[in-house]
């Protein structure tokens, strides 16, 4: 295979050195908890149930719940592949570093390009939404006001780690409580059986009701892995997680299995306790909890789902200038740009990163943005399909021998996913797939054009010295 890396030990060697000759690396500050309450708060699930899961119901009606059952099914078969991949080459490049090992440069720059557009769009996207949820209190401009939550989460970015766990874990607890609000009052209104989340029904025109098909839940699996997929923000952490070898596969199985309770058990409640199929389907959350309750338990949720999102930018903005800071220390970039995009800060963030990641984002929340949902929901299944390949190549040669996690059912898991992902992917609709098309053909230019004939001094995804121990 002439176009992989070496292996990861000699790889450290050709990373873009410090003065003592080592790769810049982040400080080991955060344990399983707190990458926990990190990594949750990235799939951030109530703004997921409040801002994602409406535009489900819009399409799938019932059968909401059981696609984001089946996504969930097969996140548990992506979190395999992301646990072994995370402790094998545990790197703040995330999903890059590991396909990059495993499958050659070309396949770790695009997915680093996916990786970049996902993290990149969404967090404005989600942000935007913000003064909906204020508007019980104080009635705000969308695009302002995201604005604003992405400059508060890039201040908040600045600080150090530890110091984020906290902030993001104490926002964590409130909006699990309004979910668990939200799926308490949803239950104890139920208009309808359990049997109704199997009934596959969805509102048409004129107040009739029309059947949800097979294939209408299949594409809705894109979207309902991108409601789950912030658990891979694990793998970014991974270099400032002590003991990563053990704390990369707890922290991403934990988040996983919390964040499909936190989202799957309201959706539930929710198809359960809506008045009929046209309620259901429209989707507005905050209407049915204030016709459950009262108005002031409606404020109560939606200011928590507020917070939500603020935390949710928090937690984006840290990963993605992870994301960002690990690609300059790979040579991603011009020399000027790496330079500026791996300095460290007086809290051991990386700035530069963090600024071109939160500032960018607050000017993003005054565009359309419209089909970026559908964009980032190919994206993540074409990211994922990737690190399926990685993990199926995971144990060949010395990465056989070296410690890590091991998945179960290997290479049976890798192999499903992989066919399971592909036919997700060819029943998206065709303006999302030539979107992502077309950028990641772009990128594929500046990977022909600038980093493979610089292959000797570009794009040398390196593994932290002291991670190997």
């Amino acid at each position: 295979m002439t176009d992989t890396l070496r292996p990861v030990e000699t790889a450290v060697l050709d990373a873009a050195p410090t003065a003592t000759g080592s790769p810049k690396t982040l400080k080991r500050s955060i344990g399983v908890v707190g990458g926990t309450l990190l990594t949750l708060s990235c799939v951030t699930p109530a703004s997921t149930l409040f801002v994602v899961i409406p535009d489900l119901f819009g399409s799938l009606g019932t059968a909401t719940a059981l696609t984001i059952a089946i996504g969930s099914l097969l996140c548990i078969a992506v979190a395999f592949c992301y646990s072994e991949l995370g402790t094998l080459i545990p790197s703040a490049g995330g999903e890059y570093a590991m396909v990059s090992t495993m499958a050659g440069r070309l396949a770790g720059w695009l997915v680093f390009v996916m990786s970049l557009l996902v993290v990149m769009i969404v967090p404005p996207v989600i942000a935007i939404g913000t003064a909906d949820y204020l508007a019980p209190v104080v009635h705000l401009d969308p695009a302002m006001t995201g604005a604003g939550v992405m400059l508060l989460a890039t201040l908040a970015g600045l600080l150090d780690l530890r110091a984020n766990a906290w902030i993001t874990g104490i926002f964590l607890v409130l909006e699990v409580v309004a979910a668990g609000v939200v799926a308490l009052l949803g239950f104890t209104h139920s208009h309808r059986g359990l049997g109704s989340l199997t009934s596959m029904q969805v509102a048409g025109t004129g107040g009739h009701t029309d059947a949800v098909t097979a294939m209408l839940v299949i594409s809705g699996l894109a979207i309902a892995l991108f409601a789950t997929q912030g658990f891979s923000t694990a793998v970014y952490l991974s270099e400032e997680l002590e003991n990563p070898r053990r704390n990369v596969a707890r922290t991403v199985l934990a988040t996983l299995a919390i964040s499909t309770v936190v989202i799957l058990v309201p959706v539930v409640a929710i198809t359960m306790g809506a008045s009929d199929i046209q309620e259901l389907t429209g989707g507005d959350i905050s209407s049915m909890v204030t016709a459950w309750s009262n108005s002031a338990v409606g404020t109560f949720v939606s200011l928590c789902v507020a917070l939500a999102i603020i935390n949710a930018g928090i937690v984006m903005v840290i990963q993605n200038s992870r994301v960002l800071f690990a690609s300059a220390r790979d040579k991603a970039w011009p020399e000027p740009v790496n330079n500026g995009l791996s300095r460290l800060g007086r809290f051991g963030s990386p700035w530069v990163a963090t600024l071109l990641v939160g500032v960018p984002g607050a000017a993003l929340c005054f565009v359309n943005l419209d089909t970026l949902y559908g964009v980032t929901g190919v994206s993540v299944t074409a990211m994922y399909l990737l690190v399926a390949v990685a993990a199926l190549l995971a144990r060949r040669g010395h990465h056989k021998h070296t410690p890590a996690w091991r998945m179960p059912l290997w290479p049976a898991v890798p192999v499903l996913l992989i066919v399971v992902l592909a036919y997700v992917l060819t029943q998206q609709e065709t303006e999302y797939l030539l979107w992502t098309g077309g950028i990641t053909a772009v990128a594929t230019l500046y990977w022909a054009f600038y980093l493979r004939p610089r292959r000797d001094t570009r794009w040398l995804v390196s593994i932290p010295e002291d991670t190997q121990a």
